[in-house]
C-alpha cells in the first residue's frame, strides 16, 4: 500500500471514530486485544458492556430490546437498538440476529445469554458503536448458567408409562408431568421480570424493562423499599440481581 493510500485510510478511520462521539468518553481506552485464530494477528475488540455504556451516554432514553428462542441445540437471539423508549416498534437504529450453541470448553456459559450478548454487540456495532474496531461485542459471561439441559428430551424410561393408543400430544403432556419441576435460572426470572407491567401511577402500563432503561433508581426502590405487591417487588429484585451479575 502506498504512503498516500495509508494516509487516506488513517484519515477515514479518524472520521469513522467521530460517529456517535460523546464528549469526555474515549472508547479505545476500553478496547482489549484478541488474536485472530486464522491469521494470528493481534487486533482490538470493544467489549459489549462498553458498547452498552457508550450507547447509554449517547442516548440516555434509548432502549435495547433483545429476545432469544431455542432452536434445536442452540438459541437464536434478536436485538434491536432504539434511540428512545418512546420509539415505535419499527423505529430502531439497527438490529442483529445471532445463534449460539453450548461450548464444550465453557460449560458454565449460558447459550441463551451468549446469543443475546452476541446479538446486542453486533446490533450496537451496526448502529455505529464500535465501527473503528476489528470486533465489537462477542464475549462470554462466565457466571451464566448452562440452561440447555432443560431442552433435552425426557428419558426413555418415562415414555413407558404412556399407553400406545394415546395421541401424540397427550404423550408429551404425560411425559412432562413425570419430570420434576425445575427451578428457574436468574436469566429466566429476569426475562419474566422485564416483561411485567408496572401498575404504579408514575409508570402505569409500562413494563419493568422499560422502566429500568429510563429510571433504574425506581427499580432499586421497588426492590428495597416497596411494601405492596410481592410479585412486583420480587421482579424488581431479580432485575437488580441480574444487573449486578452483568456488571461483575
Amino acid at each position: 500500500m502506498s504512503q498516500s493510500n495509508s494516509n487516506d485510510k488513517t484519515a477515514m478511520l479518524a472520521e469513522i471514530a467521530k460517529i456517535n462521539v460523546v464528549e469526555g468518553f474515549e472508547p479505545s481506552v476500553f478496547a482489549v486485544d484478541y488474536t485472530d485464530l486464522t491469521t494470528g494477528e493481534v487486533r482490538k475488540r470493544l467489549p459489549v458492556m462498553t458498547q452498552i455504556a457508550w450507547f447509554r451516554m449517547k442516548y440516555p432514553e434509548g432502549k435495547i430490546a433483545v429476545s432469544a428462542v431455542p432452536n434445536g441445540d442452540c438459541f437464536v437471539a434478536t436485538a434491536k437498538i432504539y434511540p428512545s423508549y418512546k420509539a415505535g416498534e419499527n423505529e430502531f437504529l439497527a438490529e442483529a440476529t445471532a445463534s449460539r450453541a453450548p461450548a464444550a470448553d465453557k460449560p458454565s456459559v449460558s447459550a441463551r445469554e451468549w446469543a443475546q450478548t452476541a446479538a446486542i454487540g453486533v446490533a450496537l456495532r451496526n448502529a455505529g458503536f464500535g465501527l473503528q474496531f476489528s470486533v465489537a461485542g462477542e464475549d462470554f459471561s462466565e457466571l451464566a448458567p448452562d440452561e440447555l439441559g432443560s431442552l433435552k428430551p425426557a428419558p426413555t424410561a418415562d415414555t413407558t408409562f404412556v399407553p400406545v393408543a394415546v395421541k401424540e400430544e397427550e404423550k408429551t403432556t404425560a411425559v412432562v408431568t413425570e419430570m420434576p419441576k425445575r427451578e428457574l435460572t436468574l436469566e429466566e426470572r429476569y426475562q419474566e421480570a422485564i416483561g411485567l407491567v408496572c401498575p404504579l401511577t408514575k409508570f402505569a402500563g409500562r413494563t419493568l424493562g422499560d422502566v429500568a432503561n429510563v429510571e433504574p433508581g425506581f427499580i432499586k426502590w421497588l426492590a428495597e423499599k416497596y411494601t405492596g405487591d410481592e410479585k412486583l417487588k420480587t421482579a424488581a429484585k431479580d432485575i437488580c440481581e441480574y444487573a449486578k451479575r452483568q456488571a461483575a
